[in-house]
């Protein structure tokens, strides 16, 4: 293969992911919609199309013909950039999550992530991270009162679950030895990390659940309260980029949970199966997450708050300890 061959890889890869993220992400709000009628014993979306599998289509066609407003009050490029910044971090994140087994093309072996970095991890943790600023800078430049205190929500709500985020991380990369999410995956090759540590697992789920700022987490936009919350005075197309750096968001945490502590694409079967046991994992998680919005109520902030900071961050300093004196034990036995 010529020298040009590993950066097309990577450029081909990198199109699908993002064809591919775009097109469940779209599915996934049907999927949703349907799954939330049932619970509720009623019919979901049924008009477009036959079973109504055309009606992303519609709200995309919705949302590109809307109106762009543009509020007399906000401050112009960080209003027209936010939504930028939310869907843009939520995408870059998939590129380091190995989705599927190596493959050969014409004798190379090509992993699955887009780019296989070796602080994989650190990455996604930065990537979240800069994922709340679109979220504070929405709320800021709208020049709205209810956008503002939903942005500062989104921000507190962010610096409470970002931290038991990255210590029910932990566990996994001591038991890994590695940053890097392939070597995790390939540490879970006989058992996944969900048995040796699976309160890390459960502080994870939570953690993630804050952080995608879905039901019961939902504060920052909170309807009843702040009527949209931090994107309260966008409209168009670029409402819709919030709203597909949500669902897109929900699919990469379905991932993320899976690599870390589900056995990422390790499953019984052929190698070409990997990628069917990863997007099964992944959508079982995906499932959870609209199961739990269609069953809990929206906490109170101060329970928000309360349940991070008192509860979640406590809980998995404790349980880091605990693995790592596990994880010590193991090694001097020599098991």
């Amino acid at each position: 293969m010529n020298s040009c061959a590993p950066w097309l890889i990577i450029i081909i890869k990198a199109f699908l992911i993002l064809f591919v993220t775009l097109t469940l992400a779209a599915y996934m709000v049907l999927a949703e919609r349907k799954l939330l009628a049932r619970m509720q014993d009623r019919y979901g979306p049924n008009r477009v199309g036959p079973f109504g599998l055309l009606q992303p289509l519609a709200d995309v066609i919705k949302l590109i013909t809307k109106e762009d407003i543009l509020p007399t009050q906000a401050d112009k490029f960080i209003y027209l950039i936010a939504p930028g910044v939310v869907a843009g971090t939520v995408l870059l994140t998939f590129a380091v999550v190995p989705f599927g087994a190596p493959v050969k093309i014409d004798g190379v072996t090509v992993q699955m992530p887009v780019i296989d970095l070796n602080v994989g991890a650190l990455y996604f943790l930065a990537m979240s991270s800069l994922g709340v600023y679109g979220v504070a800078l929405a709320g800021w430049s709208s020049g709205s009162k209810y956008s503002l205190f939903g942005g500062i929500r989104g921000s507190a709500q962010m610096i409470s679950y970002e931290l038991s985020m990255g210590l029910a991380l932990v566990p996994a990369v001591m038991l890994a030895g590695s940053f890097s999410l392939n070597d995790i995956v390939a540490a879970q090759s006989r058992v996944p990390f969900v048995v040796y540590s699976p309160l890390a697992f459960a502080i994870f789920l939570i953690s993630v659940a804050a952080e995608s700022r879905r039901i019961p987490f939902d504060l920052a936009e909170a309807e009843n309260e702040l009527v949209a919350g931090y994107h309260t005075e966008y409209s168009g197309m670029r409402f819709g980029l919030f709203y597909i750096g949500e669902y897109v968001n929900i699919i990469v945490l379905s991932a993320l949970a899976v690599t870390f502590y589900l056995g990422g694409w390790h499953g019984p079967g052929p190698l070409w199966l990997s990628f069917f046991w990863f997007f099964l994992k992944a959508a079982v998680i995906a499932f959870f997450f609209i199961w739990m919005r269609a069953t809990l109520p929206r906490l109170r902030y101060d329970q928000l708050m309360h349940l991070g900071w008192k509860f979640l961050v406590p809980l998995s300093l404790a349980n880091v300890l605990l693995t790592g004196f596990l994880a010590l034990m193991f090694h001097w036995r020599n098991v």
